[in-house]
This record gives C-alpha cells, sequence and structure tokens, in this order.
C-alpha cells in the first residue's frame, strides 16, 4: 500500500505502509501468543509516543518481536535505526561516533548501559491511532558491514527498496513459503544483521510471514522454539548452526527436531556435505543465500545438489576485472562486490572466490577460502581460518592459521597441511585457540583475528 502527498511546490513524498495484510493478519510469535497486525500498531505507536527525540536510534532489542516494534517506532518518529556489526559496547561507540546524536533502544537491563539508553517496558503499551505509514524513499535504517574483511561500512536502506528485495526473497523461496497459510519462522541470527533483517523482520512486515520472536543459539532452543509453532516452521539459520543441529540430531539421543518446512541458510559458505546431512537428518529442503549488506539476497541454490546459483528475478551480474557489478530493482545504483564469478550459459553462475582471497606466490596461484577449507579437512581439527597478514616493513604479507584443535598440536595440523599444501602456502604462523571470536552470525572479524595470531 503506497500514496503519494504533496508537501510544497513541485515536492511529492512517496508514503509506505510499514507493514502489510489485513489487521488479522498475525505477524509474530510474542511468549507463545500470537501478534496480530492491528496490535502491533498499537504497541508501535505507544512506544513512538514515548521515545525521546533524536536523529538516529541504534536498536539493541534481543527479543525479536521488540525489535521490531522499536524499528518501526522509530521510524514512525523519523529516526533512522542504526545496526551495528555487533551489540559489543566497543562497536557500538565507535558507531556513534559518527552520530553523536543517537539515543539507543533496548529490552533489557545492560552493565554497563551506552550513553542515551532508554530501555522498552516488560509488558508494552498499546494507543490507536492512524495507519503506520512513513515516507518509502527516506532513510529507514542503516546497516554495517560485518567488518571481516576490514573496517565496516555503513550502507543505507529505505523501506521502498526493502519491499522491492522482499518481493524478490519471497519468489526465491518459494516451495519453502506456505502458498495458502501464513508460515512460521524461527531465526537463529541476530535482526541487526541484514540476513536477519531480511529473513526475520521484513518477511514478517511485508509478507505472509509470523516469526518467533526468540532467537534461540542452542539445538534444544531451536527445536522448542520449532515445537511452539503453531505448524511446520521455516529455520532461517547459518552454516555453523547448522553443523551444531545436525550433530546434536546424531549424537545427541534426548535431542528431537520438530519437522520443518524448510532450512535456509547464508552468512557464510554452506559446505554441501553439511547440506546434505542436513537434508537427511531433518527431512526438508536446505536452501542457501546468496547476499551481502551492501546488495541484499540476490540469489539461491539448493546445495545439496546444485554447484550453481540461480538469480533471483531482476537482477543483473556484470564480472569485473577485481570482482562483480550487481544491479537489481531494489538497488538505487549497481554495487561492486569482490566475489568473482562466471557466468554460465543457462543465466546462472558459478562462485569463483573473492578478490581479496585470490594469492599468487612464487607463481603459484591458491585462494584463503581453499587453503582454509583443506585446514578444516585435517582429522582433529573442530574449527579454523586462514588468512594473510598485513605486509610488515619488508612489504610482504605472510600467511597465518587459527585452529581449533584440542587433541592436535601446531606442528601436527602443520604435518597433515604439508600432504595437501604447496609449501609456499603453508602458514607460517599457526597458533592453536579454545575458540574463534566468530560473532553472532558466525563470521570472524579480521581485527579481532589479528589480535589473536598476534597474541
Amino acid at each position: 500500500m503506497s500514496a503519494v502527498i504533496e508537501t510544497g511546490p513541485g515536492v511529492a513524498v512517496r508514503m509506505l505502509a510499514l507493514v502489510a495484510g489485513p489487521a488479522s493478519r498475525v505477524i509474530a510469535l510474542d511468549r507463545g501468543r500470537p501478534v496480530t497486525r492491528a496490535l502491533f500498531e498499537r504497541h508501535v505507536r505507544a512506544v513512538a509516543a514515548s521515545l525521546p527525540p533524536a536523529r538516529h536510534a541504534v536498536n539493541l532489542c534481543d527479543d525479536r518481536y521488540r525489535f521490531i516494534v522499536a524499528l518501526c517506532a522509530a521510524a514512525l518518529r523519523g529516526q533512522v535505526t542504526l545496526l551495528p556489526p555487533s551489540r559489543a559496547p566497543a562497536v557500538v561507540d565507535a558507531v556513534r561516533v559518527d552520530h553523536m546524536d543517537a539515543i539507543c533502544i533496548g529490552d533489557t537491563d545492560l552493565a554497563p548501559a551506552p550513553p542515551a539508553y532508554w530501555r522498552l517496558p516488560d509488558v508494552l503499551d498499546e494507543l490507536e491511532g492512524a495507519p503506520l505509514e512513513i515516507d518509502g524513499d527516506a532513510a529507514l535504517l542503516i546497516g554495517f558491514t560485518s567488518g571481516s574483511t576490514g573496517l565496516p561500512t555503513a550502507n543505507r536502506k529505505t523501506l521502498a527498496s526493502f519491499v522491492a528485495s522482499t518481493t524478490q526473497n519471497i519468489s526465491a523461496m518459494a516451495g519453502l513459503l506456505d502458498a495458502h497459510a501464513t508460515t512460521p519462522v524461527v531465526a537463529t541470527v541476530p535482526p541487526q544483521h541484514m540476513y536477519g533483517m531480511e529473513t526475520s523482520v521484513m518477511l514478517p512486515l511485508l509478507g505472509d510471514v509470523a516469526v518467533h520472536a526468540a532467537r534461540p543459539f542452542f539445538p534444544q532452543d531451536v527445536a522448542r522454539a520449532v515445537a511452539e509453532c503453531p505448524r511446520r516452521a521455516l529455520l532461517v539459520t547459518t552454516p555453523v548452526h547448522l553443523r551444531a543441529l545436525v550433530q546434536s540430531q546424531g549424537d545427541d539421543a534426548s535431542f528431537a527436531m520438530p519437522p520443518l518446512a524448510g532450512i535456509v541458510s547464508a552468512t557464510a559458505p554452506l559446505p554441501q556435505e553439511l547440506a546434505q546431512a542436513a537434508e537427511a537428518a531433518f527431512g526438508c529442503e536446505v536452501r542457501e543465500m546468496f547476499g551481502s549488506t551492501e546488495t541484499c539476497i540476490f540469489a539461491r541454490r539448493r546445495t545439496a545438489i546444485d554447484e550453481a546459483w540461480t538469480l533471483l528475478p531482476g537482477v543483473r551480474l556484470s564480472p569485473q576485472p577485481d570482482g562483480t557489478l550487481v544491479e537489481a530493482r531494489h538497488l538505487a545504483a549497481p554495487v561492486a562486490l569482490a566475489d568473482l564469478v562466471e557466468l554460465l550459459h543457462d543465466g546462472r553462475f558459478r562462485l569463483c572466490g573473492r578478490n581479496a582471497d585470490l594469492l599468487e606466490i612464487a607463481g603459484k596461484r591458491a585462494s584463503l577460502g581453499d587453503l582454509t577449507r583443506k585446514l578444516l579437512a585435517v582429522p582433529g581439527v573442530v574449527d579454523g581460518v586462514v588468512v594473510q597478514l598485513d605486509a610488515g616493513t619488508n612489504g610482504v604479507r605472510r600467511i597465518a592459521a587459527l585452529a581449533v584443535a584440542p587433541t592436535l598440536s601446531p606442528n601436527d595440523i602443520l604435518h597433515a597441511l604439508r600432504v595437501q599444501m604447496d609449501p609456499v602456502f603453508l602458514p607460517r604462523r599457526l597458533r592453536c585457540v579454545p575458540a574463534l571470536p566468530r560473532n553472532e552470525t558466525g563470521k570472524l572479524p579480521r581485527a579481532e583475528v589479528l589480535s589473536l595470531l598476534q597474541g
């Protein structure tokens, strides 16, 4: 639903509804009870009326329903929501340096609380009023990249762009979403991440989806949330969480996942063997999504049987010497990504790696992604990553690695890698650590990886 209103000579504003569907449509499952669009709008109006004045709002809500309420309430007040790549205090402070006028909205008591912290009440008030509409072309939020390849960068998003991208995402999930009833969604990813925003915030706002308010982390919590849904749920997750679920299904006699409508995965490459194991374990399709904070989701594949990716409607890729240019209806301008692709004759594409991951040493070539896969293939390595260090005083960028391997020493791992890798690509520094510093979506911020390697 949209309307155009005149605000002055030659100036028109396109007003878009923040939530679609009839007043009776269920958009969320909040603490065991269904929330209709009508109730949601009353919650949003009441929160919007109580928010302190500000130009920006950092949304730190952990409960997914309260996150959505706070996002829409801020939009009604004309406040642009800021989504740092992490809710760690130092990361939030870094974002606020460039947005000193921002308030922080949360749903729990934080210690220490960030400056200008405003906490949602435990029981949300209700307020009647006009339908929820905002300027569709004004900034709704600013999402920040994860920092896995360097410093986080800001990306402005509008409601109009999300309307277009959500239409594409619904087509990407055809067969996983119920065509005749509202589909429940359970998500392990935080709503602050763009993948979580698209699949667990915008889908229930703009599509026939009802999201579970929780963000379960452990396998038993995921199964409990799925069991609380009125019908088969779509699970939105990551390879890290999916691996834990598959292991629990096979090793934990007390674990039982209720039947699922399907599984969606993103944020990191999904190994084909893991996708196949998940489909066998849970009896449903695993569909992998490809996208970024800059572009949103623009391709999909069934990883268990497909290597190539299928573009979503209206998306066009143009390979460049150092990456790929993405054009889509929901993008104001083409976006350049560092990913290298090969376009196939049937319109699909094959991912060939990232420009920043490609290595050339002594006339030989490799990729950090492939080297990491070889590290993970070493028996006894539970988790790991191979990186290229920043250039030293001599200009040389050496290869290093972190590994989680409780039963192995660094020498054991290097001995195994010598069989799989050309000697020029062997890590010159390899540290065994108790755990990798993965963020809430399983990604590895480069700064924290380098800190561990230096320590």
